[in-house]
């Protein structure tokens, strides 16, 4: 758990993170939203003490962040940038290695950790370990990023802004990426972005941030049902409301019986991106495919329309 009591930094006699409080459950991701200058990043980066806090505490599980040494705090905590922070004379199994050598972790232990991680985010060790950044992608640069801040098993992971500098196909697919990863080893995830619609899709709960104050911490849905400020509700869009209701919920429970052609959706997928791939097919009912693949049934297009003109 991580709690954030009161924190304040301030600048030049001007708070860029004006008494802040706010609470992250284990095994949860919180994203802290807002716009440019809002202080986001500045909080996010006290929690690893790279920020020095001016005032207010953060409590890790309990203990002060403040009275841990600085290294020994930083390498509990996994870091993702928005440009990955790659060394670039280094392979990419020795930059996912970085922090298992500093912990003094023997040689066969990180080699496994490493193969474990590059094979988990769809990286093959044999091809990928012996390459550099340079000869890689930037999602495959992302993966490697996040592969690296996850080597030594932290309990938590900052991500600042880590997919902004990713197109949108590949953004999603990292976002899907890495919910996936934190349900499988339940690191607790603090995320900044300044993206509305990304930090719906990732945050279990969403901190708004308003020049340097914290102006709303709440799940999705009572975000778009119950914005506490004009801010907020500017930054939700009205416009975008319904179809950010729709990416709250998956397709699962509007499947009826029936059969229809063309490629299935995905029973996990939003309702939104459903409804995108029949707007971009141009088709008014599509299969409904499990894990399996096995058909479940239809979904249609009008029902997620409805869905999305509900009020919350």
């Amino acid at each position: 758990m991580i709690e954030i009591r009161d924190l304040t930094k301030i600048y030049d006699d001007k708070a860029v993170v004006d008494s802040v409080s706010f609470t992250v459950q284990p095994g949860t991701i919180s994203c802290i939203v807002g716009t440019s200058g809002s202080g986001k990043t500045t909080l996010m980066r006290m929690v690893n003490r790279m920020t020095e806090a001016t005032s207010g505490s953060i409590l890790i599980d309990g203990q002060d962040n403040g009275h841990l040494p600085v290294h020994e705090l930083r390498r509990k905590i996994g870091y993702v940038i928005q440009n990955h922070g790659l060394f670039p004379h280094r392979t990419v199994a020795e930059n996912v290695a970085t922090v298992p050598g500093l912990l003094g972790w023997d040689k066969p232990r990180i080699a496994a950790r490493v193969n474990e991680l590059l094979a988990l985010f769809q990286l093959d060790p044999a091809e990928f370990g012996p390459r550099y950044p340079h000869e890689l992608s930037g999602g495959q640069q992302q993966r490697v990023g996040v592969a690296r801040a996850l080597a030594a098993e932290p309990n938590i992971l900052l991500m600042d802004e880590p997919f902004g500098a990713l197109d949108p196909i590949i953004r999603a697919k990292a976002q899907n990426d890495l919910l996936g990863i934190q349900k499988q080893f339940g690191t607790t995830i603090i995320l900044v972005t300044h993206d509305m619609d990304e930090a719906m899709r990732m945050g279990d709960r969403i901190a708004v941030m308003d020049s340097g104050k914290l102006v709303q911490y709440a799940t999705p849905a009572e975000l778009l049902a119950h914005p506490a400020t004009e801010f907020v509700d500017a930054m939700l869009g009205t416009g975008d409301r319904p179809f950010r209701y729709l990416a709250l919920n998956t397709v699962d429970r509007l499947v009826e019986q029936g059969m229809a052609d063309g490629a299935p959706i995905a029973a996990t997928a939003n309702r939104r991106d459903a409804l995108a791939e029949l707007l971009w097919s141009g088709r008014d009912v599509a299969p409904v495919a499990g894990d399996g693949g096995a058909v479940l049934g239809i979904v249609r297009r009008a029902r997620l329309l409805a869905e999305a003109a509900r009020p919350a």
